[in-house]
């Protein structure tokens, strides 16, 4: 870029300012009104938006360990073990399955978490023994 005085040189800031903007106007793209249009509120609605985003994929991973521990323990119920009596049998027995494994055999392969409840119900049996 040629500039006809210094003033101009000095307000300046190159293509590095358009591509900057660029980018959080991208972000705020699906945004309605002034949050779409206006970059000085753009850029705090994106950060904000951000932060949500990274905030909830933590919390998806604490809902899904949940959801998996739900379901285990329900499954333990149906055979009528406890989840504490049920995984410290699954450890006693060696058997390292962790929370989504054993969550999807509950729901999609019955027979065989009920042979699993039939290992630990043997082990609580033989420790009160």
């Amino acid at each position: 870029m040629v500039f006809t005085s210094v003033v101009n040189l000095v307000r300046s800031r190159g293509p590095d300012e358009f591509w900057r903007k660029r980018k959080i106007f991208k972000l705020s793209a699906h945004f309605l009104g002034r949050r779409r249009n206006c970059y000085s509120i753009a850029i705090r609605i994106v950060h904000r938006a951000l932060v949500y985003a990274t905030k909830g994929r933590a919390l998806k991973k604490q809902d899904m360990a949940e959801l998996w521990t739900q379901r285990v323990a329900a499954g333990c119920e149906q055979h009528n073990v406890t989840y504490p009596e049920f995984r410290d049998g699954l450890m006693k027995n060696n058997i390292l399955l962790n929370r989504k494994v054993l969550a999807d055999l509950a729901i999609w392969e019955p027979r065989t978490f009920e042979s699993l409840a039939k290992i630990c119900a043997e082990m609580k049996e033989i420790e009160q023994q």
